[in-house]
């Protein structure tokens, strides 16, 4: 009676390890083919397109057949991407980017700003603001002049340039926002206020307009990460794990453009409305921020004393 069913078990495990190895392998090829055609023919705007994320997403985007709008403050770096991207891709499955010179810190030129997007394709499908300003010092170092530039690179830029692709997005009931964000919009450092501050203010907007823009069948997501770092210097990262190291450390461990920008485009194909991009030391920070505010507030004031006491 047992050899038959020792005979069974032998040929039935193996036949499960291969079902399931099967499955789990259609599942990647079909997540795979998914997530190359959430952007196929789309209309996707990139604002800073000539960091290392933007970049990245360009690339990542333009293989996948979308119909790329690059942003960014310096033309020459624009059409050096424009030639990176051409060049290595096929020309009869991709469409040539086209080139729109966006700085935030000039509010007044973004009505033409707006105008010149739309104008490229008569439409946005896709929204993917990538872009901040960042400044580490005492809040009262901090002039009024460096705040205002801050608030309009972080939040008022990217918010009116999200209101001007709104109207066509709400008209043709489609579209899709996505905020590309510091994890300081959802947790305070400290000699980060203006910051801290711009990051919170654009989660605050983006998370409200999420639920304005339902009804047209708009998505709005919003990718909190700690720090985009180079391959290079994520592999010679400190290997320390300390509280400290990830919060007050000059390099903190972040993550690859790579890694963010496939995070972005699982975000895209899935529709997720929030994303958190951090090791799980910053996650349990936020955690402790919303349900034990003074544990977290006498952890940050202990920080501050710290680092005091080292530059002593």
């Amino acid at each position: 009676m047992d050899q038959p069913w020792n005979i069974t078990v032998l040929y039935l495990v193996p036949c499960v390890i291969l079902v399931t190895a099967g499955l789990f392998y259609l599942y990647s090829l079909v997540s795979s083919l998914l997530l190359k055609t959430c952007v196929r023919n789309k209309v996707v705007v990139i604002t800073d397109a000539t960091s290392g994320l933007g970049k990245e997403c360009a690339s990542v985007f333009h293989k996948d057949g979308a119909r790329l709008i690059l942003c960014g403050k310096q033309w020459e770096k624009l059409e050096e991407l424009d030639s990176d991207l051409t060049s290595a891709s096929d020309p009869t499955l991709t469409f040539p980017p086209k080139l729109v010179l966006v700085d935030f810190g000039d509010m007044d030129s973004m009505p033409e700003v707006i105008e010149e997007v739309l104008e490229c394709y008569g439409c946005v499908d896709i929204l993917i603001i990538n872009s901040s300003l960042k400044v580490k010092a005492p809040a009262q170092s901090v002039t009024l002049e460096m705040e205002k530039l801050i608030m309009d690179n972080n939040y008022f830029g990217p918010i009116t340039l999200a209101k001007g692709v709104l109207p066509a997005m709400i008209t043709r009931r489609t579209g899709h926002l996505l905020l590309v964000n510091s994890i300081q919009g959802k947790l305070a450092m400290p000699f980060r206020t203006t910051y801290a501050a711009s990051k919170h203010a654009v989660q605050a907007f983006f998370d409200s307009l999420r639920a304005e823009v339902q009804e047209y069948s708009i998505s709005v997501s919003t990718v909190n990460h700690t720090f985009i770092t180079s391959s290079a210097t994520a592999e010679t990262a400190p290997s320390k794990t300390s509280f400290w190291s990830y919060l007050y450390s000059q390099n903190p461990l972040g993550i690859t453009p790579h890694e963010a920008a496939t995070e972005i485009v699982k975000t895209l194909s899935n529709k997720k409305e929030e994303v958190v991009i951090a090791p799980s030391l910053p996650k349990m920070a936020i955690y402790t921020r919303s349900f034990f505010p003074s544990l977290f507030f006498a952890v940050m004031a202990a920080g501050v004393k710290n680092a005091d006491a080292k530059e002593m």
